[in-house]
């Protein structure tokens, strides 16, 4: 059961949190759907390539990553997503693609988008496709102290427009 190394932190550190069970869901925004949490709380963790080195970016499940935005902040043209195939060997104990946004465990840097640290609560993927986790913002930013800053876009729809708009939140 992927939860247990996660849980056993959450608990050594005393970290008050609710697991939800739910059914297989595989995207960010079905999850959240599936839960009955706001795509703007349930924090999705994205795996990135900064110079080469691997880091978690997380943020909103109904956002997008400005890959722009992160070359600026981090003054490089090398920013970029992570295959399935290079990340899956630092999660040995998750489902591919169900990383919790804890880097502090699997030796990653973590970056949070200013928009889910706005939040009093997060849920997010709990090493599973069946369990996420959901507990206080504030705890997790102390237990993995990420780095927080502007980096991604809402997708938002106009009425009557069937195409997909971007917007700076």
């Amino acid at each position: 059961m992927p939860v247990k190394k996660l849980k056993a932190f959450l608990d050594e550190n005393k970290v008050k949190y609710v697991v939800i069970k739910h059914s297989s869901a595989f995207t960010a925004q079905e999850i959240a759907s599936k839960s009955h949490v706001s795509g703007k709380e349930f924090a999705k963790t994205v795996i990135v390539k900064v110079d080469g080195k691997m880091a978690m970016a997380v943020l909103p499940a109904s956002y997008q990553i400005d890959f722009d935005l992160l070359q600026e902040i981090f003054g490089t043209t090398h920013v970029g997503l992570a295959t399935e195939a290079e990340f899956q060997r630092f999660f040995p104990d998750c489902d591919l693609g169900a990383m919790p946004p804890f880097g502090n465990l699997y030796d990653m840097e973590v970056f949070v988008a200013e928009s889910l640290a706005e939040d009093d609560e997060i849920a997010f993927n709990a090493g599973s496709h069946t369990e996420m986790i959901q507990m206080a913002y504030a705890d997790f930013e102390r237990l993995v102290e990420p780095r927080v800053f502007k980096f991604s876009w809402k997708t938002v729809s106009m009425p009557g427009d069937p195409s997909e708009r971007w917007a700076m939140d």
